[in-house]
Order: C-alpha cells, then sequence, then structure tokens
C-alpha cells in the first residue's frame, strides 16, 4: 500500500447513477442474471445507447463468455446448448438481422478433441484471423483463419498446461503478431506471426479470472497482469515495470491510458470483512489516481461512448464521465501541480496553446517563489506562444542576467529571435565577459544559425570584440562587414587584400572602388597586382573596366603608370582614358626628368606612345603643349597634316633652319609655305640673306609670286639689300624676255596657219569634195551603199558608223582630237588676256547620192587695232571644220 499511498488521488470523473430514459425518475435496471458482457462498436451488449434493451436467444443453456470486436460488428460467444460439459462456440454477425436476429455465421466446439473442461476465457484478434480459447484445464486452442467460416481456418492446440488459463490477448505491432497467455501461475507469450509458434515464458507468478488486459499503444501495447501485491506490464519477450497496487485483485481493465482496477476493500477495526468493492482508475503515465470509489457487488466495468460503465449484481448501472480537461488542469493549478498538470496535458494530446499556457503559469509560479532558474526553463518551453517581452521584462536586472541569457539562447536556437533579440544576447554575452558562450554562439555550424548574422556583427563591432565579429562576417561570407572591419577598425590590410582576391568578380570590383585608396596608400604593390588581375584575367571569370580604377592611384604615380602599361600590353583595344592618363604620365616623367640618356629613353616612350592608334589629336596636343613636348608637338602637327603649324611652331622658336626646312618637306602640298617664309624672314631684323636666298631661289624655280610682290615683301627688311633679289630679277627677266621670243614665234606661226586655213575654207564654199575612199575606216572591208562621208575624208559602213560613233554628227576617227581642240578652247575662255573666240559650227548631212549642204561658217578675225589671234586659234577652228560630218 506503500506506493499507493504515495500517489495523488484526483476526482477526475464524475459518478452518476443511469437513469431509466422511460421514467427519468427511476434509476435504470439491468435484466437479472447476467453472465457475461462486453462492449464495442458503439454498444453494451444487446443495449443501445438510449438504454433499450434488445434479446435474443443465442444458447438453449447459458452464455458463459462474450467478445466484441472494436473494428468489426462481429461478436464472438462461448455458451452451452444442453447439459455437461459441451461449450459451444458461435460468431455473430451484428450487421445483418434474421427475423430481428442476428445471423450466427459460425458455430463449433470450443473443447480441444473430446477431453472435458471449461472455458475460462476468450481472445479474438481485430483482423478475424485469430481466435484463441483458454480452459481451465491449463489448455489454449488457437483457430487461424477467417473466424467466421469453418472451411476458411484451421484449430489447433497452442499451449498446454496445469493450471488454469486466466487471461488471453493479441498484441500486434506492424507485421508481428503475439498472444500472451496468462494463468494462474506463469505468464507466456507466443509469436504466431513465426510458423513454429515460438514461445517466451514472461513470468513465474500470474493471474486471477479477469485480471489481465492489454494496454494501447501509449504504453507500447504492453500485457498488463494484476497480481496480489502489484501491477506488472509485460513485453513479448521481457517484463517490464510494475506498480506496487497490493490488494485482492478481482478485474482489470484498460481504456484510453487509464487502468481500471476492481479490487476488494478492507475495512481495519471491522470484525468481519466488508463486501465493499474498490474500483480505482489509475494514469500510469502521470502516476496518479484519477478516481477510486467503493461500489457493491460489481459484475462488471465497460467503457463504451466515451465513459465507463459499472454493472452491480443489483441490476443498478453507474456511469463515470471523465471531466473535460481544461476542468482537470484548473484542478491541478488550484494546488500548484503544474508538472502534473503538464503531464496530463501532454496526454491528453492538448494543443500547443494549451501547454504554453500551463509552461506559462509555472514559470509565474516560480518566479514568485524566488525560483528564477526554474521559472526560465518554463518560460523557454513556451518560446514560439508567448510573447518575448513578457520574459524578458522580468529579468533585465541585471542580478538576472544569467537567466535572460538562457532565454535569449533558447529563442534563438528555435529561430525566434529578431535583431533586438540578437543584440540583447551579445550584451548579455558581453557584460558577462563570458567568450567562451559568446564563442560557442557564433561558431556554431552553418545549419544551427538562428540569429540575424549581419546584427550581430554590427554589435560586436561595437563592443570591441573586432575577431569575433570578423570570424562571423568571414563565416557567412558578409565581405562588406568583414573588410571593414579589418581595414578600419584592425588595420589589418594585407589580409584585406588578400580577401579581396578571394572573391567573386563583382564583389571584388565593388570592394576595391571602395577601399582601393586605403588599400593604395598602405600596400601599393599588392593592390595595384590585384588591379592588374581584376582588369584582365581575374578569375571567377570577369574584366572590369580599368579606366574606373584611375582615381584610385590618385598619390601614387608609379603605381598607376606601371597599371596603365600593363593594361595597353594586353589590350591594344583599352579605353581612350586609360591611353590619356598614360601618356600625360610619361610626358610628366620626361618633363621632370634630368639625366639627358635617361630623358631621350622617356621620350621615344612618349613618341611611340602618340603614334599608336588610340591617339586622340585634340587630347594629345593639348597635353603635349602643356609639358612644351616638342617632338609630340610636331609629330601630332605632321599627322594632322597641318604644315602652317608647323612652320609658325618653328618660327616661334626662331629656327631658321627649321622654318626653310618645312618648306621644302611641305610646300609641295601646301604652296603658301614660301610665300610666308619669305615674308617672316623680310620681318627679320638680323642677318638673314641665305635663308631669303635659299627661299626666293624657290619660289623663282616654281614661279609661285609675282617679281613686283617679291620686291614689296623684302622692302620690309632694313637689312635685305639689292644684292639679296640681284640674282633673282636678272634670271626673272632673262625668262621673261626667252618668253617674250617664243611668243613672237608662236604668234609668226600662227599667223600662217591661219592664212592656210582660210584658203581650206575657201575651197570647201567654192568646190566640190570628191569621196574616193574605198574601204571602211572601221573595219577596213570594201565601201558598200549604204555608207557615211565626212570631210575629213573618213568613210565608213552605215551600220559600222552606227556601232562605234557616239555622235550623228561627228566623225567616229576624229571625235578624240575634236575634244582635245575643244578643251583647249575652254582653257583659254578662262583667261583674262586672250581674245575669246566664238565658232559657230553647224553641219547638215545630205543622204545617200544627195548634194552636198554646208552650214554657214562664221570666222571671228580680229578686230582692228587689237592684238592678231595666235595661229593656235586658227588651227582649232580649222579642225573643227575637217571633222565636221558629212553624209552622203
Amino acid at each position: 500500500m506503500a506506493a499507493f499511498l504515495q500517489w495523488r488521488k484526483f476526482v477526475f470523473f464524475d459518478k452518476d447513477t443511469v437513469k431509466d430514459p422511460v421514467d427519468n425518475g427511476k434509476h435504470f435496471v439491468l435484466p437479472s442474471g447476467i453472465s457475461a458482457c462486453d462492449s464495442g462498436r458503439g454498444h453494451i451488449w444487446l443495449l443501445t445507447r438510449s438504454l433499450q434493451l434488445t434479446s435474443f436467444q443465442a444458447y438453449k443453456l447459458r452464455v458463459t463468455h462474450l467478445y466484441q470486436l472494436k473494428q468489426h460488428s462481429i461478436l464472438v460467444s462461448v455458451g452451452q446448448d444442453e447439459q455437461g460439459i459441451n461449450p459451444l462456440v458461435k460468431v455473430w454477425n451484428l450487421e445483418k438481422r434474421d427475423s430481428g436476429n442476428p445471423p450466427c455465421t459460425r458455430i463449433f466446439p470450443a473443447i480441444p478433441g473430446n477431453k472435458p473442461t471449461e472455458v475460462s476465457c476468450l481472445g479474438v484478434h481485430e483482423n478475424l484471423n485469430f481466435m484463441a480459447i483458454g480452459f481451465t484445464d491449463g489448455s489454449v486452442v488457437l483457430t487461424k483463419g477467417d473466424i467466421t467460416r469453418d472451411r476458411h481456418s484451421k484449430t489447433l492446440t497452442l499451449h498446454e498446461g496445469t493450471s488454469p488459463v486466466t487471461g488471453l490477448a493479441f498484441r500486434q505491432v506492424a507485421k508481428v503478431t503475439h498472444l500472451f497467455v496468462a494463468t494462474l501461475e506463469k505468464v507466456h507469450c507466443y509469436t504466431l506471426s513465426i510458423k513454429e509458434y515460438p514461445k517466451v515464458e514472461l513470468d513465474t507468478h500470474g493471474c486471477a479470472l479477469r485480471c489481465s488486459s492489454l494496454a494501447d499503444p501509449s504504453q507500447d501495447s504492453q500485457f498488463i497482469v494484476a497480481g496480489e501485491e502489484c501491477v506488472y506490464l509485460y513485453q513479448p519477450d521481457e517484463r517490464g515495470p510494475c506498480f506496487a497496487f497490493d490488494g485482492h485483485k478481482l478485474l482489470a481493465h484498460w481504456h484510453r491510458g487509464y487502468l481500471i482496477i476492481l479490487l476488494l476493500r478492507t475495512e481495519f477495526g471491522s470484525s468481519s470483512p466488508s463486501d465493499k468493492q474498490l474500483l480505482t482508475i489509475y494514469d500510469l503515465d502521470n502516476k496518479f489516481i484519477a478516481y477510486s470509489a467503493p461500489f457493491d457487488d460489481v459484475v462488471d466495468v465497460v467503457a463504451e461512448w466515451g465513459s465507463f460503465y459499472i454493472l452491480t449484481r443489483d441490476g443498478r448501472m453507474f456511469v463515470l464521465q471523465e471531466k473535460d480537461t481544461q476542468t482537470k488542469l484548473e484542478m491541478l493549478f488550484k494546488k500548484n501541480l503544474f508538472v502534473m498538470a503538464i503531464n496530463l496535458a501532454k496526454s491528453q494530446h492538448l494543443d500547443s496553446d494549451g501547454l504554453s499556457e500551463i509552461f506559462r503559469q509555472y514559470g509565474d509560479h516560480l518566479y514568485l517563489k524566488g525560483d528564477h532558474d526554474g521559472a526560465i526553463q518554463q518560460y523557454i518551453r513556451t518560446i514560439g506562444k508567448l510573447e518575448p517581452s513578457y520574459v524578458i521584462r522580468k529579468f533585465l536586472d541585471a542580478q538576472r542576467i544569467h537567466n535572460l541569457t538562457a532565454y535569449l539562447q533558447a529563442l534563438h536556437r528555435q529561430s525566434l529571435a529578431n535583431a533586438d533579440h540578437t543584440t540583447l544576447l551579445l550584451n548579455c554575452y558581453t557584460k558577462l565577459k563570458d567568450s567562451s558562450k559568446l564563442e560557442e554562439f557564433i561558431k556554431s555550424s552553418e545549419s544551427e544559425v538562428h540569429f540575424d548574422v549581419e546584427i550581430a556583427i554590427k554589435v560586436l563591432r561595437q563592443a570591441g570584440y573586432h575577431n569575433h565579429a570578423v570570424f562571423l562576417a568571414e563565416k557567412h561570407m558578409h565581405h562588406e562587414w568583414y573588410l571593414k572591419i579589418q581595414l578600419e577598425d584592425l588595420k589589418n590590410y594585407q589580409e584585406g587584400l588578400r580577401y579581396i582576391g578571394r572573391l567573386p568578380f563583382e564583389q571584388a570590383e565593388s570592394n576595391m572602388k571602395r577601399y582601393g585608396k586605403t588599400l593604395m596608400h598602405h600596400v601599393p604593390e599588392g593592390t595595384t597586382l590585384l588591379l592588374k588581375g581584376l582588369c584582365t584575367n581575374y578569375q571567377p571569370s570577369g574584366e572590369a573596366n580599368s579606366e574606373e580604377f584611375i582615381p584610385i592611384f590618385a598619390n601614387n604615380p608609379r603605381e598607376l603608370k606601371a597599371f596603365l602599361e600593363h593594361m595597353m600590353e594586353v589590350d591594344s583595344r583599352c579605353s581612350q582614358g586609360v591611353y590619356d592618363t598614360l601618356l600625360e604620365l610619361r610626358l610628366q616623367d620626361w618633363a621632370h626628368e634630368e639625366d639627358p640618356v635617361r630623358k631621350k629613353v622617356l621620350q621615344g616612350e612618349a613618341v611611340s606612345l602618340l603614334r599608336s592608334d588610340s591617339t586622340v589629336f585634340d587630347k594629345a596636343l593639348v597635353l603635349c603643349q602643356m609639358h612644351n613636348f616638342k617632338e609630340g608637338v610636331l609629330y601630332l602637327y605632321e599627322k594632322g597634316k597641318l604644315y602652317q603649324q608647323i612652320m609658325h611652331y618653328h618660327m616661334q622658336n626662331e629656327e631658321y633652319g627649321k622654318v626653310v626646312e618645312a618648306c621644302q618637306r611641305y610646300g609641295d602640298q601646301e604652296g603658301c609655305l614660301w610665300e610666308q617664309a619669305l615674308g617672316y624672314f623680310a620681318r627679320k631684323e638680323e642677318d638673314c640673306k641665305a635663308y631669303i636666298s635659299e627661299v626666293l631661289h624657290h619660289i623663282d624655280q616654281n614661279n609661285l609670286m609675282p617679281p613686283l610682290l617679291v620686291v614689296q615683301t623684302l622692302a620690309h627688311n632694313s637689312t635685305a639689300t639689292l644684292s639679296v633679289i640681284k640674282d633673282y630679277l636678272i634670271n626673272k627677266l632673262q625668262r621673261e624676255s626667252q618668253q617674250i621670243e617664243d611668243d613672237e614665234r608662236k604668234i609668226h606661226q600662227y599667223r600662217e596657219e591661219t592664212a592656210h586655213l582660210r584658203s581650206e575654207i575657201q575651197e570647201l564654199k567654192t568646190s566640190a569634195k570628191i569621196f574616193q575612199k574605198t574601204k571602211c575606216n572601221m573595219c577596213n572591208s570594201p565601201l558598200e551603199l549604204p555608207s557615211v562621208h565626212f570631210l575629213c575624208s573618213h568613210s565608213f559602213h552605215q551600220h559600222c558608223f552606227e556601232s562605234y560613233a557616239e555622235s550623228e554628227a561627228e566623225c567616229p576617227t576624229c571625235t578624240p582630237e575634236n575634244r582635245k581642240v575643244m578643251d583647249m578652247l575652254r582653257a583659254q575662255d578662262q583667261k583674262r588676256d586672250l581674245l575669246y573666240v566664238d565658232v559657230i559650227r553647224s553641219v547638215h548631212s545630205c543622204e545617200v547620192n544627195s548634194p552636198r549642204v554646208f552650214n554657214k561658217l562664221t570666222l571671228v578675225t580680229d578686230p582692228p587695232g587689237t592684238k592678231t589671234v595666235g595661229s593656235l586659234e586658227v588651227s582649232l577652228q580649222r579642225d573643227l571644220l575637217v571633222h565636221t560630218k558629212r553624209n552622203c
């Protein structure tokens, strides 16, 4: 009784007497002589929920055992139809009715063979494939197969012994089927899913009749045996826990997590034993008594419709209705039994909201008692349901920082912490200076991160835990935070540069733009090397715009030059900004260099860069002029064909020889250079006779200036004497005299040709022209009619003429010569010192064998008192007349 007295006792059931539904004021009365009863499928045998009794005659004499399946409307009964030991087993289908009675689907004798014995207990498997019958002689008969049909099942003796069988129970877990067999002396277990039906002896003491039962899955479907001193629980292969509930057991049932024990109540001090029976309902999981009350002469206890029904010999029936979960919990709360309330709520499958409320109340209770450690453990169990601020406010006192830390840790483990919670937890760690806990928190594995990493980094950085912040940033790939701390706080520039070099391209590019100036200031060589790779062959793949990184080298021209030269070498099509910046750097180096040898080398580098295809004229010229880079300026002028600028550049620098040299090199492309050079030297006061003579010689050779203009130009030079232009003037006058002689000779020639032309014209006007050609001048074949003749004495087949002639009025053979003449006439028209001659030419064509017709020819002769037209014009007129078309 010691263990029994230690269990707390509650009244979780309401007892009531079942009333008669017809006469509500009277108690319901059961039929007399009840020998067996069972429940399942929504009814106590032949008693409906509305308490309507029905009956049918199952046996002629009596019924000894009933077994109602829970999952099927099948009832198995054992009884007698005649006197003697001849029990029969009958299987009834309660879903079908034959004249109001359920049909019996099978009937067979219960005793094994012809051995007379009484049936002591009955068990049926819910799958209808096994039935076991226990006898008082210690034997057990097993029916295997469909128990509802004879031909689909077979019967065998499974167990034999000397002690009466008191309990049978089938246990089904997965595909394994066991049969527990309890006798007055022993407990056995058979494995029915194995062909040989192996047996295990579980214990050497048994139980009385009806004092065994099978627990539900909440107790792992264990076999319960209620002995005189204890209640034992058995697994198929071993004995489990036991409970010291002593007393003479009359009945043991298991239903919905409750163990129901009926035992004889012993009253101390009484002269004779009392006939009162004590019914107790145990909650084995939670270790308490849910109900206990005395009853008189109980026949059986059955569970149905969510309640327990107690049947007594006097025909009365009592019902025990379980209180609702909330009522039971309130009863426990009043007694501050929060642990028991929690266990009860779990066993009753209370939802998470209900459990959370119990944990909160329990936590509040412990907090008020001063048990802060215990309270925080209960509050932790409310996470996800209870607002965290409710708990945090209670423990913000600095003396409770350990408890607050524990709660915040649990909040993060469940991934329910926000940024404020993370900040608060890290501040707790830093206040406690608990580096080990801090490291444990931040160094959790990737799958266990339950906090906002960025917030944690900020808090750690602010608290001065830079190494922890750096670790967290690197682990969770917060690259910007890692670099910010390394470069701004720890000043670890080399590590920051190494880290950037391992980042993906886009992130490496953005961080170099952000921290490039800082890195260049402290680690210029390494930074330059990284930028070279970033802009060319960075891995993972990517190429940046090198021009965007130029500002990083603001105070590092040497590294900038190395970077730009590298870019020019690997990519000839690099951006214009790269080229311009590199040119400026080379010009700066050249301008500041004092060593002549080195300066010459730098000059060559700058010029070679100017000769590349990337040169933009305007920008390059400005840079060269800014740095007074003569070679570059002259090269660009020459490249841009700015020859006058080249000569003016030499003039500004008073490089007389270069001025003349520029005229010689570029005078053919731009003739005015010699005239400008003459004017330049003429304005010089120093002695430039040699240069003037050379310029005059070239002007004279190419007749670039009139003599008068030359004299006027040199008149501005006070040092220039007549001897400077003496040779020029003499040569000029000699050539003029020679030209005059040539012109007079041509005039005489032209006059003779004109006289000859006039005679020819007169002859054409007064006499006939005889065409005596016999061959075509085009195909050289004999002429055939029709033919075409010209006054120039050329004749053609008409078809040859039409094929090759460009104009019907001109001879195909003489057309090229005629064009030359016309071109010469047009050229003469453009000269103002020549007479303009208009030659009007009309050619009248005639058909074959027709008389010749001449167009009127007008000759323009020299008007009286004017200069005689040269023989050239006369010759042109004659050629035009001679080559005029004539058709015959």
